[in-house]
């Protein structure tokens, strides 16, 4: 394009969209109801440090994703241990970076209150959302599972008694292709109903010189609701919910690496593989066997809601699953030396029932809540020089060890609130959790017969050559969470709080990969892990302006741990082992609309958790940056025409972390900054919405996840996961 051409295009843009405009409408950044104390209220009302956004705000912004949201959260980001199948949320130093899919994660996860238990499935896509809402620090009283570290809680958009939806799709690099939609209305006299689509495809952006380019998209979410109100007093919802995916997926780059602290030697040979990969390209790989993701999640719930006038009872009652098959070219090479593989199979059901009522000076919520969690996993490796050859010819020897976790936790809960003076209300609160857990765990040598990845979750397909450990338990945990806390509220647009909140995580049982080494055993020292229990205390202050142009909030908190699970790697084994730890920090979040069509969102986040092992080694946990830092600024304004154009630009920022102990240079990232931009015109009717969008607009490359396979006479290197590289797109949405 010409010099003189590119000018006429920019003073056309300048003439066309800023030369006959007005300024713009309200705020995107309006306050947000909520129901994290299960009732409604506004978020500048609760004391508890929270982040929420609406689905239409989400639109506005272009957050599609829970990425895109808990990076706007202060403290909070997403972990993905093995790449873009599954992720975790990790709050104020809590996280789950543990790929085995029995563990259970400190900050738990609510998809339309009901609790998503296993991090396998996560995955699910933010669409047709009514609103997030991100709770930091624990959780225990209200909330049925894990929340020591928090929670997030995604609630999707209902049925509706007037006819709505929408449609929108998305093409972008990568040969991206994304459509979402819904359709909406009533079904009769008391009824209605809601049915919500996804589907999302893309080309790997992983080059595979040896195959098939890794790191691809095809996913499919659908979500049916029926809504009936047979009186204006009850209301049931049914919701049959389903996804699957089915990707390339497993890609790390190789680093060639020696020695017992994992010093990177990236311009020598790997000398166990014969391999080396020193191209600078951290996209680009050599993949002998290209791993894949297939998952399938199924969900039907139905909440019951019955108004009495004083007293409502709800009931929330669930069935779900996952089905999982995993695998990955660990090695990361052209070596046919290291695949390691994942099985899920997880059936949940959980069942709570909520009586909530008020008086003139008081609010309470009472209610019991069961799980029953029952999985049948497995995990292993595909490693013929580890274990020998095969006895048949054609096949390969490896690793196959399943596990069966069976989980039935029952509690009661309670809390309530009551004004001791005129302004200030004292909540009090807690729950009595009791689990029962079977945990039965195998490590098998065994053949497969057929040596394609495909084939390896078949039966059939395995022999078994020796049996090498097995380890069969049961334990039984009571545990208790409370909270008392305190609201001062100095006028309509201040609010102080205190609070002390005691959280607790369920126990829990190991499944390593390799057979353990000294002075590790299949014992219950090593297999075994107690519940994690955390004395959190926090202060905090929410201010608005009287115009409710601004809103800022701040939280001071101080944490005291008593077994602290920390996630450890010893050889290729992920453990989690209980351990001492306390945190401090705090939190700052900025919302304004200093003038008319500008919208600024500030927060920043300080971490520091001291951890200390059983053999007395001290250092903070994985996933833990001390800084956390985002910032999102928005400007729209209207045309002649009075459609609005909108330009945003956001960023998010972390310090450096670790991914796992010990705190080796292997395991470290030295920090990053991620920016995005977006463009957006919607037409004076708000039917018809077109956007441009750049993600990782500078190209950033990040470490997302490493894994040291050099350290003990392993593999001779180190695996590498790498954010998503810089991606640009259109999107094109119609609502009705």
């Amino acid at each position: 394009m010409t010099a003189k051409i590119k000018l006429g295009f920019i003073v056309f843009l300048l003439t066309t969209f800023i030369g006959g405009s007005t300024i713009s409408f309200a705020s995107v950044l309006e306050e947000v109801i909520v129901t994290a104390q299960k009732r409604e209220q506004n978020v500048q009302d609760i004391g508890i440090a929270i982040t929420a956004m609406t689905g239409d705000q989400m639109d506005a912004l272009g957050y599609n994703s829970a990425q895109h949201v808990t990076t706007m959260a202060p403290g909070v980001h997403t972990v993905q241990p093995n790449g873009e199948a599954n992720y975790s949320i990790a709050i104020r130093g809590s996280a789950n970076s543990d790929f085995t899919t029995n563990q259970e994660s400190p900050v738990a996860i609510y998809l339309d209150g009901v609790y998503v238990s296993q991090m396998s499935g996560t995955g699910f896509s933010l669409f047709d959302m009514e609103r997030v809402e991100i709770l930091r620090g624990p959780q225990g009283t209200l909330y049925g599972r894990n929340a020591t570290g928090g929670l997030a809680h995604f609630i999707s958009k209902k049925p509706t008694r007037e006819t709505e939806g929408y449609a929108k799709a998305t093409v972008g690099e990568y040969s991206q292709f994304k459509f979402e939609g819904a359709i909406s209305g009533p079904i009769g006299e008391t009824a209605s109903a809601r049915l919500s689509v996804s589907t999302h495809n893309n080309d790997g952006y992983i080059t595979n010189r040896l195959g098939k380019d890794l790191n691809n998209a095809d996913d499919q979410s659908i979500r049916l609701q029926f809504l009936w109100n047979p009186s204006d007093d009850i209301e049931f919802l049914l919701s049959l919910r389903g996804s699957q995916q089915d990707i390339r997926t497993g890609f790390f780059e190789h680093v060639s690496a020696v020695g017992a602290s994992g010093e990177y030697t990236p311009n020598e040979v790997n000398y166990v593989l014969g391999y080396i990969d020193n191209d600078g390209d951290v996209y680009a790989g050599d993949y002998d066997d290209p791993g894949f993701n297939d998952l399938e999640t199924r969900g039907y719930s139905g909440t019951l809601t019955w108004d009495f006038g004083n007293m409502k009872l709800t009931s929330i009652t669930d069935f779900s699953t996952v089905e999982r098959d995993y695998i990955e070219d660990s090695d990361a090479s052209p070596a046919p030396v290291f695949d390691f593989f994942l099985v899920t199979d997880s059936e949940q059901f959980s069942q709570e029932i909520r009586l909530d009522g008020e008086t003139d000076s008081m609010k309470w919520t009472a209610g019991v809540y069961y799980l029953d969690l029952d999985i049948n996993d497995a995990n292993g490796a595909i490693t013929d020089p580890f274990v020998g050859p095969a006895p048949t010819p054609g096949a390969e020897a490896g690793l196959f060890n399943p596990y069966r976790s069976e989980v039935q936790s029952m509690s009661v809960f309670g809390q309530v609130e009551f004004a001791i003076a005129d302004n200030v209300n004292m909540t009090i609160g807690g729950r009595v959790v009791r689990d029962d857990r079977d945990f039965a765990f195998n490590v098998d040598i065994v053949e497969f017969v057929n040596p394609d990845p495909a084939m390896f979750n078949d039966p059939s397909n395995r022999n078994l050559l020796a049996p090498l450990a097995s380890y069969v338990a049961s334990r039984e945990d009571t545990e208790w969470a409370g909270r008392l806390g305190l609201d001062w509220t100095l006028s309509d647009d201040t609010l102080i709080y205190t609070s002390w909140n005691r959280g607790v995580k369920t126990s829990g049982y190991n499944a390593p990969i390799f057979p353990l080494s000294p002075p590790n055993d299949y014992d219950d020292a090593t297999m075994s892990f107690d519940p994690e229990i955390v004395d959190a205390f926090e202060v905090g202050v929410k201010l608005s302006t009287p115009d409710g142009r601004a809103r800022l909030n701040a939280a001071m908190y101080y944490n005291d741990f008593d077994n602290y699970q920390a996630f450890t790697i010893t050889g290729l084994d992920t453990l989690l082992k209980n351990s001492t730890a306390d945190s401090k920090g705090f939190e700052v979040e900025l919302m304004a609309n200093p003038t008319d069509g500008l919208d600024i969102l500030l927060g920043v986040a300080y971490n520091d958790t001291d951890l200390t092992l059983g053999d007395g080694f001290r250092t903070g946990p994985v996933q833990s940056p001390k800084w956390n830092a985002n910032a999102m600024v928005r400007y729209e304004w209207s045309l002649a025409s009075g459609a609005t154009v909108a330009l945003q630009g956001d960023m998010h920022y972390r310090s450096k972390h670790i991914f796992a102990l010990p705190n080796l240079p292997a395991n470290r990232e030295d920090g990053y900054t991620i920016g995005n931009v977006f463009l957006t015109y919607t037409t004076a009717d708000q039917a018809w919405v077109a956007s441009a969008f750049v993600e990782n607009v500078t190209g950033e490359e990040h470490l997302v996840q490493t894994f040291d396979l050099s350290t003990d006479a392993l593999f001779g290197m180190i695996e590498q996961y790498y954010n998503r590289p810089k991606w640009a797109g259109v999107s094109l949405r119609y609502n009705f």
